[in-house]
């Protein structure tokens, strides 16, 4: 679920950065749909490395299949409150993401990620 949620904001956002080709001019270098799945790319694989040396994270993340996205959001919500540790390590894994949006000026969906 986390993997797709990523994969799914690199897709949303890189539609939006490549959506006229005025706007792709005016965009900083290395701001391209290509830029971004790149990025993307490399999250999603630091994310899936994280799950599979974390047993237990992967645990938590497998086990919110079938909630709701408001249920899976308190539930990531509560989960980082009671391990901020866990929290700061994904959101390290997911930075490259944020750099991205940030100097791209790219909107990304808000995902309950600590």
């Amino acid at each position: 679920m986390l993997i797709r949620n990523l994969i799914g904001a690199g897709v949303i956002a890189g539609t939006m950065i490549a959506g006229t080709s005025a706007t792709a001019a005016a965009d900083p270098p290395n701001c391209t749909a290509a830029d971004l799945a790149g990025v993307m790319s490399g999250v999603s694989a630091a994310t899936s490395t994280y799950l599979f040396t974390h047993p237990d994270v992967n645990a938590f993340f497998t086990g919110l299949k079938g909630q709701t996205r408001d249920e899976m959001h308190t539930s990531i919500k509560a989960y980082f409150d009671a391990n901020p540790q866990v929290s700061d390590e994904l959101k390290a894994v997911r930075q490259p993401a944020a750099d991205f949006r940030d100097r791209c000026n790219a909107p990304m969906p808000d995902m309950p990620m600590g």
